[in-house]
């Protein structure tokens, strides 16, 4: 697809940045692929120190090297699905999405890491501009969290209905293809409540919430999942609604460890029994 010889084993590419203590970015991203079947590669943007307490320091890779990271395993293992996370800063979202066009990618899904789940704003507002204007529009799927839906929608999202209603205008203004507003973050009953809008179908995707503290890493997971799916060649419906499931019983056997918050157990099979 986009490169001469293609594996036979389904591969996906996480760009992200590292997450030293283990639950998000390309951590996640690779062991949720692993789960799957699915090969994982990685393009690293970003070094991180944080643990379970939060982040200490963060160096940013040039652009170049990310880069040179997606065209070594694009030109010689071919990928059959991407999904971007943490990508820090406008110069890099730019250089992303210069080489996704360039090298084809298809099935992208994009994680606008934007804003913390407490609403803290991580990358600056020229790389919010970059990420709405030349990256969304290439996505497959954009999944935003409640306070990234705010800034991607423009207006205060509190309720499913305001989540209803950023979907679609993110859709629209944006020419995302598909939106997928998730409700992680979100008070009450909407907690763990997704909402999905593709142009003409609206839906409200629901899981049984899980008591647990140790959630890390549930957004990096999440697409990270879907993108494993669709390598594998399941449609985005189908592959959205399989991570969603994945999530929620990754977040069963969540891991209680460090003093803080901690992740998702992404490798549940292996806790099982």
């Amino acid at each position: 697809m986009n490169a001469e010889k293609i594996s036979r084993i389904p591969v996906a590419l996480t760009i992200a940045g590292s997450d030293s203590g283990g639950g998000a970015g390309i951590q996640a991203d690779l062991r949720t692929f692993a789960v799957h079947c699915v090969h994982g590669a990685s393009a690293i943007t970003c070094v991180t120190a944080q643990n379970t307490l939060g982040v200490r320091r963060v160096d940013a890779m040039s652009p170049e090297a990310v880069v040179a990271q997606m065209q070594a395993v694009v030109e010689d293992i071919g990928v059959q699905a991407a999904k971007t996370g943490m990508l820090l800063n406008q110069k890099i979202i730019a250089a992303v999405a210069l080489q996704v066009e360039a090298l084809q990618i298809d099935n992208l899904v994009v994680d606008p890491v934007m804003v913390s789940r407490t609403g803290a704003q991580l990358i600056d507002n020229d790389a919010v501009k970059t990420l709405r204007q030349q990256l969304i529009p290439k996505a497959a799927i954009v999944t935003p969290n409640r306070y990234e839906a705010q800034i991607l929608s423009g207006f205060p999202v509190n309720s499913l209905d305001d989540m209803r209603a950023a979907a679609q205008v993110i859709h629209r203004s944006l020419k995302a293809k598909v939106v997928l507003v998730k409700g992680g973050g979100m008070p009450g009953n909407a907690r763990g409540v997704d909402i999905w809008f593709d142009g003409s179908k609206l839906e409200t995707l629901t899981t049984q919430q899980v008591d647990t503290q140790n959630t890390h890493g549930t957004g990096c997971t999440l697409s990270a999942a879907i993108a494993a799916n669709l390598a594998k060649g399941e449609d985005l419906w189908t592959s959205v609604q399989q991570a969603k499931k994945y999530v929620s019983t990754a977040l069963t056997y969540s891991l209680d460890i460090g003093k803080g918050q901690g992740p998702v157990g992404h490798f549940f099979p292996l806790l099982q029994g």
